[in-house]
């Protein structure tokens, strides 16, 4: 495991900032960013969510990957949490109230859309970013296997970068790992990045469950299991389970980057 953490050169000697939500894809998007950057600093978001469940994982997960090799321990910098609480104030989702979780709401959307969270949490990211110096911005947003969430798409996360680099006179390079990745290759990129242990490791601190369930572990981590997000983790984990099993996951899956604007 050590051998594969170590494989990776940090990237331009630079910073990093993770945007880190203490869900499955951010977790695999920090060691990602650990595997590459010489120092990583992450920042989570407090915007009124249903529930606190993801924020708690969040330290358990940072002392985990910092446990995992001393290279990952002496990268990982300092973490921060902001309070945006203002997505109720703005707009109704099942995420910020307790409207019914569904997979079509208005406009076909899910009801657990929250319009704009990623841009408004990519802006503040950046902002935050730019009194230190990084220009580096990490984030797990997913378009080839997302929950049908249209600020999650690669061409989102590119006019976000121009917008940024336009309105910031900045050099931001916003890096989405898992972009083009299904469920079962973000948890194959996890095995490559660190292991089995931090396979275990997300499996057992991260936590994706809509309904912010943790009373039962299931083979794919904790959740009620009938929400959308523990179907695609659940469903993503089985495939990872029998690709392994049968020898076919051969192909390492380490992430791709966006070119600089």
């Amino acid at each position: 495991m050590n051998d594969l953490i170590a494989s990776s050169a940090p990237l331009g000697q630079e910073q990093a900032l993770v945007i880190f939500s203490g869900g499955q894809d951010s977790a695999t998007c920090l060691a990602w960013a650990l595997s590459r950057f010489r120092r990583v600093l992450t920042l989570g978001f407090d915007y009124g969510q249903r529930h606190s469940v993801e924020l708690s994982c969040r330290q358990r997960l940072r002392a985990g990957l910092a446990g995992l090799s001393p290279l990952w321990a002496s990268r990982l910098g300092p973490d921060a949490l902001l309070d945006v609480d203002i997505f109720r104030q703005l707009a109704d989702s099942a995420l910020t109230s307790d409207a019914p979780i569904a997979a079509n709401g208005p406009g076909g959307l899910p009801t657990t859309f929250v319009p704009g969270r990623n841009l408004l949490f990519i802006l503040h990211a950046a902002v935050w970013a730019y009194a230190r110096d990084i220009r580096h911005l990490a984030l797990g947003v997913c378009q080839s296997d997302f929950s049908g969430y249209p600020d999650c798409r690669d061409d989102s996360i590119k006019a976000m970068q121009v917008a940024l680099n336009l309105g910031m006179n900045g050099r931001f390079i916003l890096h989405t790992p898992l972009m083009w990745l299904n469920k079962s290759d973000a948890w194959e990129m996890a095995e490559n990045l660190g292991g089995a242990a931090l396979v275990e490791l997300i499996l057992e601190e991260s936590h994706t469950c809509y309904a912010g369930e943790r009373g039962q572990r299931h083979e794919w981590g904790y959740g009620c299991g009938v929400c959308p997000a523990c179907r695609l983790r659940a469903a993503g984990y089985a495939t990872y389970r029998k690709k392994r099993q049968t020898g076919r996951n051969n192909t390492p899956h380490t992430g791709q980057d966006h070119t600089e604007s």
